[in-house]
């Protein structure tokens, strides 16, 4: 199977957008309804499935916004922890979040600061943040990293990682585990071993080597709408 490099996807990307005209909003709502029916899969029926998705504040936790409102849409009981501040959201992955609001799907703010975390339903314990009965539900979707993640994972997130790996509930992880090195498939710290990966495109040339097999768990390709023949440097 064909792997690419974080470069030769963001070319990708970058070339579906720009030449081809497909705008942004549109692969995102493709990669997360893909999510979706990857999700409803492992859980054989979305309705009253309780699903929690962590999402960061860039274009991952945007796919993850759209994953959550196709399953709640299906029945599932979604909840959405954004981990830092929503202020730093653009462009699609807020109008996504708006729409996800709209929805009535509940969505939470997981930040590290001094004051009692704000409507995060987590504990504050230590200087980190640890979630409330995390153990119950019947899915995690990690949305919290995409590939573009540059350096170790710092706080709050890691120790966020680690603890959602303790628990006994499957994981997963959209377009790779969250805190794993896409290219080199190194740990940059605190890593996600996911269940499933979703992964958009094209496998990453991380999945198969170093630690990257013990995090992917199973790869599945999302087709997002690239044309099969727009190939970065073709």
């Amino acid at each position: 199977m064909k792997t690419v490099s974080v470069i030769e996807m963001q070319e990708m990307d970058r070339r579906a957008i720009e030449e081809i005209g497909i705008p942004f909003i549109v692969l995102m709502e493709n990669a997360g309804r893909y999510v979706a029916e990857a999700a409803i899969s492992m859980l054989g029926s979305a309705k009253g499935k309780k699903v929690t998705v962590f999402c960061g504040t860039g274009n991952n936790g945007g796919d993850g916004f759209v994953a959550a409102r196709y399953l709640a849409e299906q029945g599932a009981e979604v909840s959405v922890n954004i981990i830092g501040d929503r202020s730093r959201i653009k462009n699609e992955p807020k109008i996504n979040l708006g729409k996800l609001e709209k929805a009535g799907v509940d969505v939470r703010e997981i930040l590290r600061s001094p004051r009692p975390p704000r409507r995060t339903g987590f504990a504050q314990d230590g200087p980190f943040i640890q979630r409330k009965n995390s153990q119950r539900g019947h899915l995690v979707i990690d949305a919290i990293f995409g590939i573009g993640l540059k350096g170790e994972v710092k706080e709050p997130v890691r120790s966020i990682i680690m603890d959602l790996n303790k628990q006994n509930i499957p994981i997963l992880s959209v377009d790779v585990p969250s805190g794993l090195d896409a290219d080199s498939g190194e740990v940059l710290g605190g890593a996600i071993r996911a269940k499933k990966t979703v992964t958009m495109q094209f496998p990453k040339n991380g999945f198969y080597i170093n630690k990257g097999p013990e995090c992917v768990g199973e790869v599945v390709v999302a087709d997002i709408g690239i044309p099969e023949g727009l190939c970065a440097g073709s």
